[in-house]
């Protein structure tokens, strides 16, 4: 979890493969009103949020096809999660634990990494939407935060040690 830039899907592909789970990319989840919003450069509201963290709870519980009954192999998702509450949806449409790995980083490197993306529909303008609305996961939430200076294999290492301990 995390803003735009820090490297969520990067994380999460790489993570899904050494666990042996299923990667899901949350902006593939949102509905196209919401992607078309976030195109046109406009913050979404906790409205626009709402079924997209439900979808991303369900997906947690599911697993990645919609039709699953339950949840097969271990689901990563990339998903920026921003406050608690949505923390806590999440975990609540997920229907058990939901361990999350916040990827902390400044604003400048979140910028410069924003810049090299291609093809991704996330504008530069909307990072201090993100950054503002930010709420960095709190002590008895069950997060892991690392900073985006690490590795993604650094990142991966790092966490995965943090939930065995």
């Amino acid at each position: 979890m995390g803003v735009s830039g820090c490297g969520k899907s990067t994380i999460a592909e790489l993570l899904a493969a050494r666990i042996g789970g299923v990667f899901v990319d949350g902006d593939a989840l949102h509905p196209q009103a919401n992607i078309d919003k976030m195109a046109r450069g406009e913050p979404l509201d906790d409205a626009d949020r709402l079924p997209w963290l439900r979808r991303v709870g369900g997906v947690f519980r599911r697993g990645a096809a919609e039709d699953a009954a339950e949840l097969s192999a271990p689901c990563v998702i990339a998903c920026s999660a921003l406050k608690r509450r949505y923390r806590d949806l999440i975990a609540a449409e997920a229907g058990g634990r939901v361990e999350f790995l916040y990827l902390q980083g400044s604003r400048d490197v979140l910028l410069r990494r924003m810049a090299q993306r291609t093809r991704h529909f996330m504008p530069l303008s909307l990072l201090d939407s993100q950054l503002a609305s930010l709420e960095e996961p709190a002590p008895d939430e069950t997060a892991v935060t690392l900073s985006v200076d690490l590795t993604p294999e650094q990142i991966v290492a790092a966490f995965l040690a943090s939930l065995q301990g």
